[in-house]
């Protein structure tokens, strides 16, 4: 039950970056659960193997480079499903790094006891 109430407040998240971030759009809430869910399983599964083969320059930048990446994905994502699209990479930072703040804080506050 977590999983689905943290799938619709993702998607729920989505549908608001696109109201109010420039270069976000999503065409409704079909499109939010599907990009929700897509975004999940990039960042589950193709994630962890960026960031391993990009941990030098990760080092280097103090840890910065994530939030490249993160943009990176959050903007493939966009190219991928239908009904999702992000305008440029700056659309793709700031809606990457609202998602992941509004992720931890519901996996914060919907956390197994």
């Amino acid at each position: 039950m977590r999983l689905l109430i943290r799938w619709v407040l993702n998607a729920a998240t989505l549908l608001a970056l696109a109201f109010y971030l420039p270069g976000i759009e999503v065409s409704g809430w079909y499109a939010a659960l599907i990009t929700a869910l897509v975004l999940g399983l990039v960042n589950a599964i193709i994630r962890p193997i960026i960031l391993l083969l990009t941990l030098p320059i990760t080092v280097l930048t103090l840890g910065l480079f994530t939030l490249v990446i993160n943009a990176v994905l959050f903007w493939f994502v966009g190219t991928v499903v239908e009904g999702f699209s992000v305008a440029g990479f700056w659309p793709a930072f700031w809606g990457a790094l609202i998602m992941s703040v509004v992720s931890w804080i519901v996996g914060l506050v919907f956390k197994k006891k």
